[in-house]
């Protein structure tokens, strides 16, 4: 366990807010504490409405800041151990491993990918995330006009991003375009997450198998966007959530029941090549996570191909 520092988890109010008291706004928005918990924090004086200790009774109003000055706390140990695939003075890519979140969030502070990679390189800022569960590529920039470049690359859809997914089920086709929209659905813990939503926001994904097991199916996944859990839900989506997934079944919506939280751990996904046009050199660069060897098929050697 590491002790961090604490941090101000920030908001700005906006239409749903309006006319509701702090405390019912609380227990509303932020399902993952009760209401004696938020009671608490409020008698503590953690909360600040626009700068003042809210007592919870006040009337909010859109537009206004909502502070919650969370104490320091134990963090869950997480692998801090990443290694570094490109660096050069724009860019920086890294391996992440699974199991380390990307970014600070839940119950994760010190320990993300971020966190520990700004050790080292304090300008870096991620272009793009993986799910905590997720290994593979994440790629940095160093700079702000890299950031800007490869933004709009990402926007335009040209970077190329491929993954590996171990799915449960036996897939009875070779390749699967999926198309399926992705928004917000219903979740009994969280209020709302991320699945398959007929008023969702386009989304594209091409699966590819590689190998067929005795209960499951290896993919290769190209992603044509970049839509939260996309993969995950995707493959669900076609029959085949991911093999160990506790958050998504058949049909890319929560899990019957009482489904995980996206960050939960179990499942195997792998991010392992990115392409794009380096933004000083205006070269194409491709770069190559190796492969875990749960993911590879029988006889694929350690090396990406």
């Amino acid at each position: 366990m590491r002790l961090n520092e604490g941090y101000a988890y920030r908001e700005q109010l906006g239409a749903r807010a309006r006319g509701q008291s702090t405390l019912s706004y609380l227990i509303d928005s932020y399902r993952h504490s009760p209401e004696a918990v938020w009671r608490e924090r409020l008698a503590r004086g953690e909360i600040l409405l626009e700068d003042l200790p809210a007592t919870g009774e006040e009337r909010l109003k859109p537009g206004q800041w909502l502070v919650w000055n969370r104490p320091p706390w134990e963090e869950q140990d997480a692998p801090r151990d990443y290694s570094i695939v490109h660096e050069d003075e724009a860019l920086l890519a890294v391996l992440k491993p699974g199991g380390l979140p990307m970014m600070p969030g839940g119950n994760f502070l010190a320990n993300t990918l971020l966190g520990v990679v700004r050790e080292r390189f304090p300008e870096a800022s991620p272009l793009h995330r993986l799910g905590r569960g997720t290994s593979g590529l994440v790629l940095f920039s160093r700079t702000y006009d890299a950031a800007a470049k490869l933004s709009r690359a990402w926007r335009e859809h040209e970077v190329d991003k491929r993954y590996r997914a171990l799915s449960s089920g036996v897939a009875t086709e070779e390749h699967y375009d999926i198309t399926a929209p992705i928004g917000m659905v219903a979740h009994p813990r969280l209020g709302l997450t991320h699945g398959v939503s007929p008023d969702g926001r386009a989304s594209r994904s091409l699966a590819r198998v590689l190998e067929r097991r005795t209960a499951s199916t290896l993919f290769e996944v190209d992603i044509l966007t970049g839509r939260p859990q996309q993969i995950r839900i995707h493959l669900a989506a076609i029959g085949h959530p991911l093999e160990g997934d506790p958050l998504y079944g058949a049909g890319g919506v929560p899990l019957a029941g009482e489904p995980g939280l996206p960050g939960d751990l179990g499942y195997l996904l792998h991010a392992e090549r990115l392409s794009f046009v380096h933004p000083l050199s205006g070269e194409r660069l491709v770069l190559h996570a190796p492969v875990p060897p749960e993911l590879r098929w029988e006889g694929e050697g350690s090396r990406p191909t």
